[in-house]
């Protein structure tokens, strides 16, 4: 294509704090970059001077900053951030406190909300102080089994400010889900919703919360947040509390923040549980911060009164991504439930109500937008909107063809790509440049992204692994439970010692954008979200019917859809009455996203010497590539059972 498919107005390219930002490091620090291009190679030539600048330009909020920009560059993993600076990432949220909106919540058709920043902060104060005494302290872990609601935003705002730990999970998890995540950390609060709504439906936690409360010991508090009812009935769950009653007792007044190290724990999230129960990846806050600061405010462009959304659970980074907006001083716009109701048209109903400016989403909405047959252009005023971003799995030519001949012709569409592993992003828009069909538009400030070969070898316009050559801020500060990082290690550094190593298959462009072609592992992402094969392993193999299973993505119109292949009894039959069997198990454990699309009986499944089950060979053969390192296989022969089956056709 030598045409872009969009390209900033020169008086776009003028206002854009990217822009500011230039003559802010030219004037502060001598550099002098032209463009994007030069922009970028200083960032990464000069990584120190680069973060120190957008520290300033930002505006953090610390107690000291200290001069000290980076410890033991040299070492990845090892390499440690602004270690004098003393700062909170709350106080750095919550730095408006007057009665404009921060956060507008719409929960499907059935509720809305707003809430000011002076509102918020004097929630949050009422709430920290709840916490404190019922004995909650730096270092604590409190979890939240939450829809995306503002009480969710104000029980991590209230957490954090403190020092506590947050980390969430999004209600439709099962039990199970829960505590392969929660029963690791040990959190000593758990705040929970009493239900949510999805497609018209009302949900009930509580349950389940039942539950999940008898096997968390660590649990002193449960704080249930009304949401599907006024008064839930919690009198069954032994240490539940109303959260209104929990924090009636406290008045607002200032909030006491805790300014601790640049990397004190802020967040635990997890990995998608590939090879047994998920990992706790631990964030830090001041990386967190940094690197959040840097994607809203150069590369989304976002500044006091924009309007952002993204969709997304509180189960996936997006969440954590969106909240961060706050310290950018933009009004939050909240949505939880299904994007589908009022016939595919609600996010476009939401962006045109409340003059959203931002409309963050996945790439799989934005396919399932087109089969709807959507076309906001026509039927949605949308003149407020100046950004779409898209992420959770790549972005299809024919995705961003849509996107400008149906929703807005004149819109910065941004593909990003980054992951849970760094709580941010590799690559991103950019208000400077033009928009290519199926290309992210560049690599992030400060990221030293390469291509790298299986060898290692640097390459451009070649696919390869998507790597980070140079620390960055918002390395993981560790794994939980992994006190000689161990794991952490093997993660990342295995395959190439001392660089980062993502798990994504790429290509670097002549353009400096990237075009991704998916993960190079065997994580299962149907419709953008990442899942685990061991998640289903677990429920699928406790069925007495089931020996054992393995399970795949099949590349599937334009999307991942999941295949479980599974091993029975002898003399039993895959009848229909087992099929709704193992998917029953599957979504009452998990979530709606891990039940497969297909399930089919096979007689064998490939593995190692070792014994383990081989996902990626079997993948390859569905699709009809070659299998690497069939020497290792105890088994190879197994692998014929998965040639050609009709069953995949359709």
């Amino acid at each position: 294509m030598n045409q872009p498919l969009w390209q900033p107005s020169l008086q776009r390219i003028a206002s854009a704090n990217l822009t500011a930002f230039m003559r802010h490091v030219h004037e502060q620090y001598g550099a002098e970059p032209a463009d994007y291009a030069g922009l970028y190679t200083w960032s990464i030539a000069d990584t120190e001077r680069f973060w120190h600048a957008v520290w300033s330009f930002c505006g953090v909020i610390a107690a000291t900053r200290g001069d000290v920009v980076l410890a033991s560059k040299h070492a990845m993993p090892g390499a440690r951030w602004f270690p004098q600076a003393r700062l909170n990432f709350a106080e750095n949220l919550l730095r408006r406190r007057d009665d404009a909106t921060a956060i507008v919540f719409w929960g499907e058709d059935q509720l809305k909300s707003r809430i000011t920043y002076a509102e918020l902060y004097a929630e949050v104060s009422r709430l920290a102080q709840a916490l404190r005494a019922a004995g909650v302290s730096r270092g604590d872990r409190i979890a939240g089994y939450m829809p995306n609601l503002p009480g969710t935003v104000i029980a991590m705002l209230a957490a954090t400010s403190m020092g506590a730990i947050w980390s969430s999970c999004s209600p439709d998890f099962g039990v199970q889900g829960v505590l392969d995540r929660f029963g690791q950390i040990e959190p000593k609060v758990l705040f929970s919703a009493d239900g949510y709504f999805y497609n018209g439906k009302t949900i009930d936690v509580l349950p389940r919360l039942r539950e999940i409360a008898a096997q968390l010991p660590s649990l002193e508090k449960i704080i249930v947040v009304p949401y599907t009812r006024a008064a839930p009935p919690i009198a069954g769950i032994p240490r539940a509390v109303n959260v209104h009653e929990f924090m009636a007792p406290y008045l607002a007044r200032n909030i006491r923040f805790e300014r601790l190290p640049f990397d004190h724990p802020l967040y635990i999230m997890y990995s998608s549980g590939t090879t047994g129960v998920p990992k706790c990846i631990v964030h830090g806050a001041g990386g967190t911060l940094l690197q959040h600061l840097k994607e809203h405010v150069l590369h989304t462009d976002i500044r006091a009164g924009d309007r952002l959304f993204y969709f997304t659970t509180c189960g996936w980074m997006m969440w954590n991504w969106l909240v961060s907006g706050l310290a950018a001083q933009a009004t939050l716009l909240l949505y939880d439930g299904s994007p589908f109701i009022r016939n595919g048209n609600i996010l476009f109903d939401y962006a045109e109500a409340e003059k959203m400016t931002v409309f963050g989403t996945s790439a799989k909405y934005i396919d399932a937008a087109a089969k709807f047959g959507l076309e906001p252009r026509k039927t949605h005023k949308l003149g407020a909107l100046k950004s779409m971003l898209s992420t959770g799995s790549p972005l299809v030519p024919e995705s961003f063809d849509y996107v400008y001949r149906s929703i807005k012709s004149d819109l910065q569409l941004a593909s990003i790509s980054g992951g849970t592993d760094i709580i941010s992003c590799f690559a991103l828009g950019n208000p400077l440049l033009p928009v290519w069909r199926g290309e992210l538009q560049c690599r992030g400030l400060g990221m030293k992204v390469e291509v790298f070969s299986e060898e290692g070898r640097p390459l451009r316009g070649e696919k390869g692994e998507l790597v980070c050559s140079a620390p960055f801020p918002s390395m993981p500060i560790g794994f939980w439970n992994d006190p000689e990082g161990a794991k952490y290690r093997a993660a990342y550094f295995a395959k190439f010692p001392g660089v980062w190593c993502h798990g994504d298959y790429v290509e670097l462009t002549a353009r400096d954008g990237l075009v991704i072609y998916g993960r190079s592992d065997a994580v299962l992402n149907p419709g953008g979200v990442r899942i685990g094969t061991a998640e289903i392993y677990r429920q699928v193999e406790q069925l007495d019917e089931v020996v054992e299973s393995i399970v795949i993505g099949q590349n599937w119109e334009s999307d991942v859809r999941v295949v479980l292949f599974v091993r029975l009894r002898d003399g039993l039959a895959l009848e229909p009455a087992l099929i709704d069997k193992i998917k029953k198990r599957i979504r009452d454990n998990t979530t709606l996203r891990h039940v497969p699309a297909r399930i089919v009986r096979v007689a064998d499944i490939p593995r190692t010497k070792s014994g383990k089950i081989v996902e990626l060979a079997v993948r390859n053969v569905v699709h009809g590539l070659a299998v690497r390192n069939i020497e290792a296989l105890a088994n190879p022969e197994a692998l014929e059972h998965y040639r050609n089956l009709p069953e995949l056709q359709y």
